[in-house]
């Protein structure tokens, strides 16, 4: 459930970004283009970033330990760039998914998609059940 429901936040994340022009981040729907296939592309793109960040982001965090603390978390803002650069290379191999256009702008994006998920995943946050003794 918990997937589910970070594949939709990174979806809708993924959405918000491509209103913005300026960061020349697009999404190439699945052919024929209609809405439909719109959803369906930000649910695969979604898909794949949520594995992405999960698989290879923690593996490169993990190695990238120390850079952390030389530049005090600033080098999680370029690991999160690479990871979305990632993954609109993965998808750009099916002929639809994501597009960036520069990887600073793609960094950019990154930043704002981290906030959205960070704001709707603490809001959407399956909540523990506290037992009454």
């Amino acid at each position: 459930m918990r997937f589910i429901i970070r594949v939709v936040i990174n979806a809708f994340a993924i959405w918000v970004v491509t209103l913005i022009p300026a960061l020349q981040v697009a999404i190439v729907a699945f052919p024929p283009g209609e809405t439909l296939q719109l959803v369906l592309t930000l649910l695969a793109v979604g898909a794949i970033f949520a594995l992405v960040n999960t698989i290879i982001g923690t593996v490169i965090k993990v190695v990238a330990f120390p850079l952390y603390i030389l530049t005090l978390g600033l080098i999680g803002l370029v690991i999160n760039g690479f990871l979305l650069w990632l993954t609109a290379w993965i998808t750009s191999g099916f002929g639809w998914g994501l597009t960036v256009g520069d990887f600073w702008w793609g960094v950019l994006a990154a930043i704002i998609i981290s906030i959205i998920n960070a704001v709707f995943g603490a809001i959407l946050r399956p909540q523990k059940r506290k037992r009454r003794d």
